[in-house]
Parts: structure tokens; sequence; C-alpha cells
């Protein structure tokens, strides 16, 4: 990222340092800040992934003479700050009803998500939460903008222990 010209500044593994951060940022330079999860553009902007699964899911069914075939049972997404998972079930939904079960996954050491849809409101990371994950761009809390999406459209919110993380992280790299 460095040699296409951004600069990374580190900070402490934590939300606050890294909204703080952000903050100093904007006004130092009069940087525009994008929520990556809550801001509504970036929701929309998620959900596009989905959207192109889906054609090219019903073009495969096609291609296996299973048009009338519906062309996903179940979808798993990462949740973090719930922007990706919130998108792409607006967009399953709006495509495929309740006919798709969507399945958010979360690390179990950033398991808000999961607390969040099971307790029935929404609760942040518990404050004496370290943050240590290997998923680290899961880290953000989900928020009040993607709150009530996972609420409604969510069928389930899963977690995954870190070991099983590291697994299927050696697995794509191989």
């Amino acid at each position: 990222v460095e040699g296409y010209g951004a600069e990374i500044i580190m900070v402490e593994n934590t939300n606050e340092a890294r909204r703080d951060t952000a903050e100093a940022v904007v006004a130092e330079r009069g940087a525009i800040f994008i929520h990556p999860s809550e801001d509504p553009r970036v929701i929309a902007g998620q959900g596009t992934i989905c959207l192109e699964m889906v054609e090219q899911c019903a073009e495969m069914m096609t291609m296996l003479s299973k048009p009338k075939s519906a062309p996903l049972d179940i979808v798993v997404i990462p949740v973090g700050g719930g922007g990706l998972g919130s998108g792409n079930m607006i967009a399953l939904r709006g495509l495929l009803g309740s006919s798709v079960k969507i399945i958010l996954a979360e690390p179990q050491e950033l398991n808000d998500a999961k607390r969040s849809f099971y307790g029935k409101s929404m609760v942040g990371h518990d404050p004496s939460n370290p943050l240590n994950s290997v998923a680290d761009g899961l880290k953000m809390p989900i928020g009040p903008n993607t709150w009530p999406i996972i609420r409604d459209m969510a069928d389930d919110v899963m977690t995954v222990s870190e070991t099983d993380i590291l697994r299927a992280t050696k697995l794509v790299w191989e």
C-alpha cells in the first residue's frame, strides 16, 4: 500500500485508538472520514458482492440444466462492524427472499454480533476484551446502522475459533 503512496499510521490495538487517530487526521489534514462499516454508501457498495455471486450461481445452474433451482441454499458472511454483512444481506433478501439462509461468522474472541443477536440488543465488545484475534479486519464492533439489518435479516450468527481461522487461512494460501 505504501508503494502506491499511502501513509501507514500505526496505532494501539483498540477501537478507541483507531477512532482517536482517525479524528486527529481529519482535524489536522482536512480529510474526510468515511466509516468502514456504518456509512450507508459503504454498506450499499458491499452488497454488490452477493449481487455478482447470485448472478454467477444462476449462470452455473443454467449451464447444469437446472435453471429453476435456487442458486444458493446458505451464505456465510464474516462480520466485524457489519457493513459487509449488512450490504450483502440486503442484496440477498432482495434477490432471493427467505429461500437462502444467511449466517454471519465472527471470531470467538470478538463476539459482539453473536451476543447482540441472541440477546436481541446491540452490545459492543466487552471492555476487558483485548481484541486479540488474527482476524484483525473484524475488530470493529457492530454499530447503529448495521445492527438493525443484522437483527432483522440474519438467520444466525456463529463464532469461529482462532485455530479454525488459521487453518482456513492456511488452506486458502496453499
